[in-house]
């Protein structure tokens, strides 16, 4: 029998940490991934990682410029430590998501742990800044284990993305970035980027970069007249008729949705 036991732990393994991946990043099963594109022209940017006193402020004042509405997952430490940030965000009409309270790999933390010391920890944070208690979740890196999948998607949205930007680590100049959005970038699109470079892996300059490709960007994209909405009211046309997004959605709140 205890010959069996590494053969045991390594399948046990493959199933805890493989398979959720397997079924959200490559399926999409239990996420959302994308609106439908069948909508009105609708794109979604989302921003991980802050909200960063370097570069959030100026991301701001580019999306006003733009009149783009956005999505913020924002780490619940970081939320602490720049509530005036939030605050902003909020007041300024964007979405603002968890993003865990650290930036930790969900495979690495227990299932229970991660609902209890990441996410509604965080989301107490952001409810007694602004009022609200976030809705949406995305975890870092996108990845989950198998008790994310079912113990998460009871209380809140896990909203991964489309489209990546691959912004974390900064290039010999924007154009890649530049060329890969307008390249990917499609009615129902969510897009990925990163308004903070402190995290493991990233670039501390990174965001510099991204916010000169994402002027240019936006300035391109205009001819195609796109609306950039927040998640929630993208994810609003994938939810099927009978299972309506509660925006004010409490954490507790059991929700039962299905994707078209």
């Amino acid at each position: 029998m205890n010959q069996w036991l590494p053969v045991l732990f390594l399948i046990g393994s493959f199933v805890y940490m493989m398979i959720p991946v397997i079924m959200s990043r490559v399926f999409g099963l239990g996420v959302y991934k994308r609106g439908r594109q069948a909508q009105q022209a609708e794109v979604a940017f989302t921003f991980d990682d802050g909200p960063d006193p370097r570069y959030t402020p100026e991301l701001l004042d580019l999306l006003k410029q733009y009149d783009v509405l956005a999505t913020f997952f924002v780490l619940g430490s970081k939320a602490e430590q720049y509530p005036h940030l939030i605050r902003r965000i909020h007041d300024e009409g964007h979405q603002i998501g968890i993003h865990n309270y650290i930036h930790k790999c969900n495979l690495i933390i227990f299932p229970w742990k991660i609902k209890r010391q990441h996410i509604n920890r965080t989301a107490d944070i952001i409810e007694g800044i602004i009022g609200e208690r976030p809705s949406s979740y995305r975890p870092p890196w996108g990845v989950l284990n198998l008790g994310d999948l079912f113990l998460l998607r009871k209380s809140y949205y896990i909203v991964l993305w489309s489209v990546m930007g691959w912004d974390w680590k900064r290039q010999e100049n924007s154009q890649k970035l530049i060329d890969r959005l307008l390249r990917k970038i499609k009615p129902g699109s969510i897009v990925l980027l990163h308004d903070s470079g402190d995290t493991t892996g990233a670039d501390e300059d990174a965001p510099r970069q991204m916010l000169e490709g994402l002027r240019i960007v936006l300035q391109e994209l205009k001819p195609k007249q796109y609306s950039y909405v927040r998640t929630d009211t993208l994810l609003k046309k994938r939810v099927a008729k009978g299972y309506p997004i509660d925006q004010n959605i409490h954490a507790t709140q059991h929700i039962k949705s299905r994707v078209i």
